[in-house]
């Protein structure tokens, strides 16, 4: 019995020693998990579109990563699956992925897309295909500074309007135009076109660099997320209306400019 019981005490010892053990393991791990975790940013990637005339623009989301300068690569848990590009637009956007990296690393970040890509032009759905050099992803310059231990959230404008080219033979193209909307220098233009109920264009210029979407069913159009500048608006319709360009409107930071009704 005293030889039963003692063999039950030993266990009892070994057993506190072992959770002692580990207690001061966890002790002496703890402020190293702290310190690496606050030496990396936090990251939200969200995405949103420019619309386009079409019924829908349907892209293969697989994944996003953070390159860093050196070229390691920090995937990030993405949201991925086929997303309706159309459904972001006009201001609206959605989460895609979010993760930590190491901040002083982070010089561009990149999305990879699947084979399924559909554009649904009056009912009726094409395949979009790609370009074998986008097999590697599609990499944006990542132009800000991040901070160990903060959180940020990257805004990326997918221009379905301008990633779609019509091939001679009657297929489609997928050739992405993406861009980093940064709200820190950025403004939005908006305004609205008479008649109502026709699609027309819209494009924005400066100095070479143009930014464009599309009027809605109620002629209302929006186009968010560029420099602070002064822009040319074109409105640009289908036959037999012709095209009208406004001139000298400026953009600044933070706000929306209102151009009004332009009439066709």
């Amino acid at each position: 019995m005293n030889v039963t019981l003692n063999n039950f005490n030993s266990k009892l010892a070994i057993k506190a020693l072992g959770l002692a053990v580990i207690a001061m393991l966890l002790l002496i791990l703890l402020p190293f998990c702290k310190k690496n975790n606050e030496e990396k940013a936090h990251l939200s990637v969200r995405m949103t579109d420019a619309p386009a005339a079409y019924n829908a623009v349907y892209i293969d989301l697989k994944s996003v990563e953070i390159i860093g300068s050196g070229g390691n690569i920090t995937a990030l848990n993405t949201h991925s699956g086929i997303y309706n590009l159309l459904d972001y637009s006009n201001g609206l956007d959605t989460l895609i992925a979010t993760g930590s990296f190491d901040a002083d690393e982070a010089s561009q970040i990149r999305l990879i897309l699947g084979p399924n890509n559909t554009v649904v032009i009056d009912n009726i759905s094409y395949p979009l295909s790609t370009p074998s050099a986008m097999q590697s992803g599609l990499k944006l310059l990542v132009k800000k500074s991040f901070n160990p231990g903060e959180s940020y959230t990257l805004l990326l404008d997918f221009d379905a309007n301008q990633s779609i080219v019509e091939e001679g033979n009657g297929s489609y193209l997928l050739k992405p135009v993406l861009r980093i909307i940064d709200s820190v220098i950025s403004g939005s233009l908006k305004g609205n076109i008479i008649p109502v109920g026709i699609t027309a264009a819209v494009i924005a210029t400066h100095n070479g660099s143009s930014y464009t979407s599309v009027t809605n069913t109620n002629g209302e159009f929006l186009i968010s997320g560029i420099p602070a500048a002064t822009y040319d608006i074109t409105i640009v319709p289908g036959l037999p209306l012709l095209p009208v360009t406004v001139t000298g409107k400026a953009v600044t930071v933070g706000n929306t400019f209102d151009i009004g009704t332009i009439v066709l």
